[in-house]
């Protein structure tokens, strides 16, 4: 009861507050990482292992006895990152509305790592649609699955484990063995969240057999296991085309086209942002339920005796 209820609690105040502006303790954690990094960093896949081990393992060994509403509520305040997502959303839209190209190209690299300057307002929206997408999984319903399944040490385990790859699980020089142990921790750790996410946009979303088709026939061409579900699904809900050339500082990816229909428009945001909201309060319940079933399941077989 205690971590259904502390889920829901910190839910809410990611919803009213947001990111505490000073001292997050994710950017702590992004700090001591950066830190340790300049001490254990080996151009290898083992050293990146460790790195990670020490760190992710660190950080729920830390937590694993916090279990009660109040520290599962902080935690999950901590970690969600729903309210932050949304108002950088909401600065691109209103940047576009107002004809600044320009300056939207300048904030959508508050959300994406992707290559921003040679992008009109369609491929400025779509990036934005796509890191809602995208971000409504890692930042939200992910983190609230292992909440769900874990509690604290979960909520921390799994944000570690996601500001790492972050960090340095990218294809470059210096990381591509070394930030190899982050990306696979990563997929891993968002395979149930992503999945939940995505069923929830057919679910919730207007274009129910769209959706769902979508992210059965276009999902597994993406280059990403877990961004590609909720893309796609989104994709399909909104009556969109997401996808296509999407150029990083290291590299172009030619990604699938996801979904069909028309390219986005920049009115098109706030569709993608209202969608992303039923989807994370549909996550908070599926999670909360979820953390319920422990004590309802003793609470029948007391009854049965």
């Amino acid at each position: 009861m205690s971590r259904s209820l502390g889920l829901a609690l910190g839910f809410a105040a990611d919803r009213l507050a947001g990111d505490p502006a000073r001292f997050h303790p994710v950017a702590g954690f992004g700090r001591t990482a950066a830190w340790l990094e300049q001490r254990t960093y080996a151009d290898s896949r083992a050293a990146g292992a460790a790195h990670v081990a020490l760190l992710v393992g660190g950080s729920v060994l830390l937590t694993r006895r916090g279990h009660g509403t109040a520290t599962t509520a902080l935690a999950t305040w901590a970690v969600l990152g729903g309210t932050s997502l949304d108002r950088e959303a909401v600065a691109v839209a209103t940047l576009l509305e107002r004809g600044d190209l320009p300056g939207a190209r300048h904030r959508l690299t508050h959300l994406v790592g992707r290559v921003t300057d040679d992008l009109d307002a369609s491929g400025v929206a779509r990036a934005t649609i796509e890191s809602i997408a995208e971000n409504t999984s890692d930042a939200v319903v992910a983190p609230l699955v292992w909440g769900a399944l874990v509690g604290v040490p979960g909520l921390v385990g799994y944000r570690a484990a996601n500001t790492l790859d972050a960090m340095i699980g990218h294809h470059t020089e210096r990381y591509e063995r070394f930030g190899w142990a982050a990306a696979r921790l990563d997929d891993l750790l968002n395979l149930p969240g992503s999945r939940l996410a995505a069923a929830l946009a057919v679910l919730l979303g207007d274009e129910h057999r769209a959706a769902a088709w979508a992210w059965r026939r276009d999902a597994r061409a993406h280059p990403s296991p877990n961004a590609g579900p909720i893309e796609a699904s989104f994709a399909g809900a909104l009556g969109l085309r997401l996808g296509g050339e999407t150029v990083y500082p290291t590299r172009v990816e030619r990604r699938p086209v996801l979904g069909h229909a028309d390219h986005p428009v920049p009115a098109d945001i706030r569709r993608a942002r209202l969608l992303a909201r039923r989807v994370q309060v549909g996550s908070v319940l599926v999670a909360a339920v979820s953390a319920l079933g422990p004590t309802l399941a003793r609470h029948r077989r007391s009854r049965r005796r």
